[in-house]
């Protein structure tokens, strides 16, 4: 075979089977006929307290400052064309390291797995992803007159980075 048609074959292959890349507004996991979505308050299993609040706030600020989609309240869930459901499965707070002067931990890091599933009206699933986990470092102050409790700046901040990661993975399907 001559190097022309074999070129020629390899191109149309290549036009057929295209890159798998896709535009950004292209929703891959829900299906046009979403525009109102429903995200209740997620299920905490810990023993954490708010973290699901944190957690729900930062997915509908998330859907609602990216997406064309409705965000319902949490009353509204019967309402949505879909639902948003999610859950806290673990919370841990590790200690990284220590002050060798007072033996007390100076630096933490706060771990969260999650599990979220996206609904239809008709219950079937159109995403879900059951392993997601975040970790975050944050400092201690042994100042007593300048200490701050720096342990819910840092479920803010995991809280932000969980919104971001699920709205991709929802919108992109990367």
């Amino acid at each position: 075979m001559s190097r022309f048609p074999l070129a020629a074959l390899f191109a149309l292959i290549c036009l057929l089977t295209g890159c798998g890349y896709h535009s950004v507004n292209s929703a891959a996991h829900l299906p046009k006929t979403v525009h109102t979505l429903a995200v209740p308050t997620f299920a905490n299993h810990t023993q954490s307290f708010h973290t699901e609040v944190s957690f729900t706030n930062a997915v509908i600020r998330e859907f609602a400052s990216r997406t064309p989609y409705k965000v319902l309240a949490t009353d509204q869930q019967d309402e949505g064309d879909a639902v948003l459901e999610g859950a806290i499965n673990s919370f841990q707070v590790i200690p990284l390291t220590y002050n060798i002067q007072t033996g007390q931990s100076s630096s933490y890091l706060i771990s969260v797995g999650a599990s979220v599933k996206v609904l239809d009206r008709d219950k079937r699933v159109l995403y879900e992803n059951k392993t997601y986990s975040f970790r975050q470092q944050y400092q201690t102050t042994q100042d007593l007159v300048s200490f701050i409790q720096e342990d819910p700046a840092a479920v803010q901040r995991l809280s932000r980075d969980f919104a971001q990661a699920l709205v991709s993975d929802i919108l992109e399907s990367f």
